[in-house]
């Protein structure tokens, strides 16, 4: 497992950390509307999946202002945000902050993406932060699991990654 701090303390992860070659895990997330939304409903994509512990916090907002940014650079690939904050904050944020090009996700009923990514912190109920690339046949090109929450991730890299899925 990936050895995780959270404001240099170390946390336990929940779940089974995901490698590079493995097919993704499936999971179970609310879309702002509160509909599901599965791996399978984004099959056929190539998806960039940026984890955030709480998404109006600095790092956690910058991240997801990246990503939104950066869209444009990456075609045909679906960029979700996944973090435990409830659908109606993450729609709140998104419209004060005019992000378009991102699909926020909520994991906060099961942790399912939290457990099935490894990325669940069981001491705070919240994620690890983390990007993923999965590409249109479900497999993990890419796993960034970030050593500190409270860092960046590298943003570049997984940008690159999400151009080379196919």
């Amino acid at each position: 497992m990936a050895s995780i701090t959270f404001k240099n303390n170390p946390v336990t992860l929940l779940g089974s950390e995901v490698k590079v070659g493995e097919k993704a895990p499936n999971f179970t997330v609310l879309a702002n509307d509160l509909s599901e939304v599965t791996l399978e409903n984004t099959k056929g994509k190539v998806r960039l999946i940026s984890v955030v512990p709480s998404i109006d916090t600095g790092v956690c907002d910058q991240q997801t202002r990246r990503f939104n940014e950066e869209a444009a650079n990456v075609p045909n690939t679906e960029i979700l945000t996944v973090s435990v904050d409830l659908p109606f904050a993450q729609k709140r944020w998104c419209a004060a902050a005019g992000i378009e090009n991102v699909q926020t996700l909520s994991d906060h009923r099961d942790l399912s993406f939290g457990e099935a990514f490894g990325v669940a912190i069981k001491e705070l109920r919240l994620l690890a932060r983390a990007v993923f690339v999965i590409d249109s046949n479900d497999v993990v090109t890419y796993a960034e699991y970030v050593s500190e929450a409270t860092n960046h991730p590298n943003y570049e890299a997984a940008i690159e990654a999400a151009k080379a899925a196919k």
